[in-house]
């Protein structure tokens, strides 16, 4: 147990199927709270008629990483190798320290594999993800044209030398 009442005990544990529709609920509230705002209508539209997330959690969801508290499904994280491809915590539980415990917790599983460097990508736009990514001593290594949302996006690449 915690003894600071402020950050919540936070259970990190593998995904399993009975936590699809959470997982869905958390990766559509950070879609709407994050991209769609910045999304062309067509992009929006796109994204919507796509499948997605649905299509994504199908496929790799059982890499997933869960964070819960008092059983509540409150975030996600997805990584393979050395690439960083998803941590999604809803907008009601943000600033709670969740995404940097998930973040944690995934540079320990790249290091515990031998990645000696872990890598992520945001866009230009999502400068809270951008802060917080600096903040855990990420650093920028790239930027180029975001392919995925076709909404002339900029992505950045971050590294970040993981130390055993």
């Amino acid at each position: 147990m915690s003894k600071n009442h402020d950050v919540p005990d936070i259970a990190i544990r593998p995904w399993r199927l009975d936590d699809f529709d959470a997982v869905k609920a958390i990766l559509d509230d950070t879609f709407a709270g994050t991209w769609l705002p910045q999304l062309t209508p067509e992009a929006a539209k796109a994204y919507k008629e796509s499948g997605e997330p649905v299509g994504y959690i199908d496929e790799m969801g059982p890499a997933f990483f869960v964070a819960e508290i008092d059983g509540e499904v409150v975030g996600v994280v997805h990584w393979e190798h050395d690439f960083v491809h998803a941590l999604h915590v809803p907008a009601e539980h943000q600033r709670k320290g969740i995404a940097r415990a998930l973040m944690a917790f995934a540079e320990d599983g790249m290091r515990a594999d031998g990645v000696a460097l872990a890598r992520l990508e945001t866009d230009t736009f999502n400068t809270q993800s951008q802060g917080f990514y600096l903040a855990l001593g990420y650093r920028e290594a790239d930027r180029y044209p975001d392919l995925e949302w076709h909404s002339g996006f900029t992505t950045i690449l971050y590294v970040k030398t993981l130390s055993s």
